[in-house]
Parts: C-alpha cells; sequence; structure tokens
C-alpha cells in the first residue's frame, strides 16, 4: 500500500490520499467520508468533557483522521494527546482539534453533496 504524502494538499481533506486508500473506489470513498464525519463529531463531544480515556480518544481519532486524509484533525489530535500525555492544559489543542473537525466536516459534507 503506498505511503501518504510527504507533503499532503491544502484542503482539508487529501483526496487523492483518500482515493489511494479506497483503491479509487468512489462508493467506498463517499461510505468513509460520511462514517469519519459521524465519528469525529461523536468523539469530539465527548472529549470535550475531557473525560478519564480522552487520551485513547485522541489516539483513535488521530488513526482514523490519518486514513482518510483529514491530515490537520489527526495533527491536532496527535497535539491534544500529547498535553494529555504530558499533563499539558489541554484546552489550546481541544480548542484546536475542534476547528480542524469542524473545517473537515464541512469539505466531506460538500464532496458528499456533489457525488
Amino acid at each position: 500500500m503506498p505511503s501518504p504524502p510527504l507533503a499532503p494538499d491544502d484542503g482539508p481533506i487529501d483526496l487523492d490520499h483518500l482515493k489511494r486508500m479506497t483503491l479509487g473506489d468512489a462508493g467506498l470513498e463517499q461510505e468513509v467520508l460520511a462514517m469519519f464525519s459521524g465519528q469525529s463529531a461523536k468523539i469530539f463531544e465527548t472529549l470535550a468533557a475531557l473525560p478519564p480515556e480522552a487520551g485513547a480518544l485522541a489516539h483513535t481519532l488521530k488513526g482514523s483522521a490519518r486514513a482518510i486524509g483529514a491530515f490537520a484533525v489527526a495533527d491536532a489530535a496527535a497535539r491534544l494527546e500529547s498535553a494529555l500525555a504530558g499533563g499539558a492544559d489541554p484546552s489550546e489543542p481541544l480548542a484546536e482539534l475542534g476547528e480542524a473537525v469542524a473545517t473537515a466536516r464541512a469539505a466531506i459534507e460538500a464532496v458528499l453533496r456533489r457525488s
């Protein structure tokens, strides 16, 4: 399986990466995007309360985001995961993650409407 690009495109979702990960199956791309949109909203809503399992949830979101090419979400989730693991104040990385998730979800909705 090909590696992700060294420099992902500037959009909230790297559609070339997504296409590679779904082997060019447009229906699967749509299904994966819809699932990620719902999952990311639910996970972020849970993370906002900073439950004891917040680090694991951030890790899960990071992996899911990388899989579909939502690299800004993955990076923000990684920063939150790191802050939580290091005992740092998570408020800034949590806010960044919220913005990244919202931006990715808006891009996903646009893609799904076009399809």
